[in-house]
């Protein structure tokens, strides 16, 4: 596999040439229904209110793998369990093969996938996507990051206060070094916007080691950086969460693992944005690596996940891969070919760069989505320094975090709501290729389109939130609505037909709830407070 970074530095490791890695899948998980019940015993609540709002369920994939099987396989002789994941109740295992097809014997193992290709068929299992006037002025100075941030027009969301306020977005990458102590992340220290991270392949809650790839602070720093009138990021206002998933020397499966596992962790904290600026297609060991026909968003494990993370109301945005220039592995990798924001890269002048992995998917949907710059670039690395950088790396947080920033006008958008207005604003939407996908996106265009169709005569608004017992609304066509509330869990607590001003929350208990309301095929969603 092709590391998104700018150095690669490429050691060899020496392991027992048995070894091998495996995916050990279990039949079943532990006190499921009680869980799926009491939803707060495996999300947080900020998850919880953020699947009720956009309407995604919380089922048997949310539960955690119970412990015991993990702590029996543990157990085992010879057999290292480096991860775990919850949403397709599996364990990332290294070990002989013959050690790990052992596992089979126990009662509760329902199945292994090998890695490499030679040991079995990658038998899969699948899963597929569910699928007036602008205000308040902030006076940002871009400085250096002017030409990246002004192409997609993110300055005229921030010029009117969105920013990124109530989105939270996780970064996978590779290493975060400084991001706690430098001046371009005083701001978003301050604000309390930094909520953490962690360090999966070492098990660790220091996100910051120095000693690791400064590739996530430059990433991070192109949504999130901000120096006075030298530097202002896409989403200065938005929350973070920072995760290592990467190994940076090394390329092997288990780093698919790592990442499954922090998408997992990001939907239990109520994460709206993930960003990756990793791609995975060929690794140390050949046996291992993919073929451009498996980037099809069905094959790569983590590119499973990432349809699992869409489904679960994510908003996956990647880079497209660094390998357009190169002869055998000319296509998008993985988990740009799954069911996700895929962006490719332009250079200032909007023309595609020479590095940025075209399209299409393997299986013939167009990819790359979107393209943003991503050449001569401008960041912060861990030395609080304006670097240039380049790739496709950067081009997808420069997207993340003006779509962060979009997503304030709106927080009942789902994310394949926000996926299409992204690509339906885009350059080229009506005639999309294999090298920039719909093209260039252009939130000017999109807050056009938003603010036309919001002004129609049946746009709706509450009257009171918090409400005590009668909540009215606004209906100036007259029509009736259909009303359905739910609870934070998504359970429906109540449909009503062709009600015209106001419902009675007689009898509700305090707390939050879900209202949407729908009329002549379109839908608005509120979260109220009962008093």
């Amino acid at each position: 596999m092709k590391k998104l970074f700018l150095i690669a530095f490429l050691f060899n490791l020496t392991l027992n040439a048995q070894e091998e890695h495996a995916w050990v899948y279990f039949k079943d998980k532990a006190n499921v229904q009680q869980a799926l019940e009491n939803p707060s015993s495996i999300l947080t609540q900020k998850a919880i209110e953020r699947k009720a709002l956009r309407g995604n369920s919380i089922d048997e994939r949310d539960v955690p793998v119970n412990e015991e099987y993990i702590s029996v396989i543990k157990g085992r002789e010879g057999i290292a369990v480096k991860a775990k994941s919850k949403w397709f109740n599996c364990i990332h295992v290294i070990g002989t093969p013959d050690e790990i097809n052992d596992l089979l014997s126990l009662d509760f193992v329902s199945g292994v996938e090998f890695a490499k290709d030679a040991i079995n068929s990658r038998q899969l299992q699948t899963t597929e996507l569910k699928t007036d006037k602008l205000e308040t002025y902030i006076d940002f100075e871009y400085g250096f990051a002017a030409a990246q941030t002004q192409m997609l027009n993110t300055d005229l969301l921030h010029k009117n206060d969105l920013t990124g306020e109530d989105l939270t977005i996780a970064v996978l990458d590779a290493g975060f070094p400084n991001v706690q102590t430098i001046g371009a992340f005083d701001r978003l220290r301050n604000n309390g916007k930094l909520l953490g991270g962690y360090d999966f392949p070492n098990r660790s809650e220091d996100f910051n080691n120095p000693s690791l790839s400064n590739h996530g602070t430059l990433v991070l720093s192109t949504m999130a950086g901000f120096i006075q009138d030298k530097f202002t990021g896409t989403g200065p206002d938005a929350s973070y969460y920072l995760f290592i998933t990467e190994i940076a020397p090394t390329e092997t499966p288990v780093e698919e693992s790592y990442w499954v596992e922090a998408a997992e962790r990001a939907d239990s904290l109520g994460v709206d944005i993930l960003n990756t600026s990793l791609g995975y297609t060929l690794f140390d060991d050949p046996g291992y690596s993919y073929s451009p026909g498996d980037m099809d968003g069905q094959t790569a494990f983590i590119s499973r996940g990432a349809n699992i993370a869409s489904e679960k109301g994510l908003l996956v945005v990647t880079s497209a891969g660094n390998r357009g220039d190169e002869d055998y592995f000319q296509i998008i990798g993985a988990p740009a070919d799954a069911n996700v924001l895929t962006v490719g890269a332009v250079d200032q002048n909007r023309d595609k760069t020479i590095f940025s992995s075209p399209g299409p998917s393997a299986d013939g949907r167009i990819k790359p989505d979107v393209a943003v710059q991503g050449l001569d670039v401008v960041a912060i690395d861990e030395k609080n320094r304006l670097v240039q950088v380049n790739g496709t790396s950067f081009s997808s947080p420069i997207l993340a975090g003006s779509i962060a920033s979009f997503w304030q006008l709106n927080l009942s958008w789902t994310n394949v709501e926000l996926m299409q207005l992204v690509r339906k604003s885009a350059s080229m939407f009506t005639n999309p290729d294999t090298e920039l996908g719909y093209g260039i996106p252009d939130f000017s265009r999109a807050l056009q389109d938003y603010f036309a169709e919001s002004n129609t005569p049946d746009e709706l608004a509450l009257y009171s939130n918090p409400v005590q017992d009668i909540l009215r609304f606004s209906n100036s066509t007259q029509q009736g609505y259909d009303i359905k509330i739910f609870d934070t869990a998504g359970q429906m607590l109540l449909h009503k037909k062709n009600e015209k001003n106001q419902i009675d929350l007689t009898g509700f208990s305090r707390g939050f709830y879900i209202v949407m309301f729908e009329q002549n095929n379109k839908r608005n969603s509120f979260l109220i407070i009962k008093e």
